[in-house]
């Protein structure tokens, strides 16, 4: 019988999520890769994961945004290995919501992905959850408490998610550990949203001097998912100390 622990990673095809998957595999973990339209991605990942390990990685697909999708993920990820003991709410949809141009589509997008989807995929899979005594790692923003002027809708959803966190961590305990990690400048988006002298300033007020990496992200979701028994309903700010810097809301102009 296996008794490695079985993780669901969501958005876990590419970048971020990608590399959590990785270095909770490398820990002896069961991956669960969600994906919702990167599917040659997620299958890659997969098979580079089982070829490791065989029978230690699945793919589910699906709209997180979706209150139905969520369940079946949920109802598809328990059937995979029969259990759940940790959950990484890592999908996240990230672009520009200037105020005066605010639509309803661009609300399903941030609030779902960034909210809806964790809140609905947390109740779906909390009795399971329960049982295992698992742990809950939700990957939030140092813009969640600090917002970015242009991203509004964003900071909100993230806002939400960090609040959601607490709150989960009060309603799941004692047998549910909920936590959070708010990465910094990490990896920038791929549609150019952060021109070169923008990502220079944004490093400049991170007090190491630099960006981080996926594995700094990776490697405290690990922490607070397998090695913090004591530890839930916080938020590890895993940004170089830029939010430290940071010392007012909207106080400077950098964007990650």
């Amino acid at each position: 019988m296996n008794d490695a622990p079985v993780i669901l990673v969501t958005g876990a095809a590419r970048r971020v999520g990608a590399e959590i998957a990785r270095t909770l595999h490398a820990a002896g973990c069961r991956v669960l890769i969600h994906y919702r339209g990167s599917a040659e991605a997620a299958h890659a990942l997969a098979q580079e994961l089982q070829a490791e390990r065989p029978g230690s990685a699945a793919t589910l697909a699906g709209d997180l945004g979706e209150i139905a999708a969520t369940q079946r993920i949920a109802s598809d990820a328990l059937a995979c290995f029969g259990r759940i003991d940790g959950l990484v709410n890592n999908a996240s949809s990230f672009f520009g919501t200037p105020l005066g141009h605010i639509d309803e589509a661009a609300w399903d997008d941030l609030t779902g992905s960034n909210l809806k989807g964790p809140l609905f995929l947390t109740q779906a899979l909390a009795p399971a959850l329960t049982q295992a005594g698992g742990a809950i790692v939700n990957i939030v923003d140092i813009h969640a408490e600090r917002p970015l002027r242009g991203y509004a809708l964003y900071c909100a959803a993230k806002a939400g998610l960090l609040g959601l966190t607490r709150a989960l961590a009060v309603e799941l305990a004692p047998r549910v550990r909920v936590n959070g990690v708010a990465p910094g400048p990490i990896e920038w988006p791929e549609d150019g949203q952060f021109p070169d002298t923008e990502r220079e300033a944004i490093v400049a007020d991170t007090l190491l001097g630099r960006e981080g990496r996926p594995s700094d992200i990776a490697g405290a979701v690990r922490y607070l998912l397998l090695d913090a028994p004591y530890v839930t309903g916080q938020i590890l700010a895993v940004d170089g100390g830029r939010s430290a810097h940071l010392a007012t809301p909207g106080s400077t102009p950098g964007r990650v």
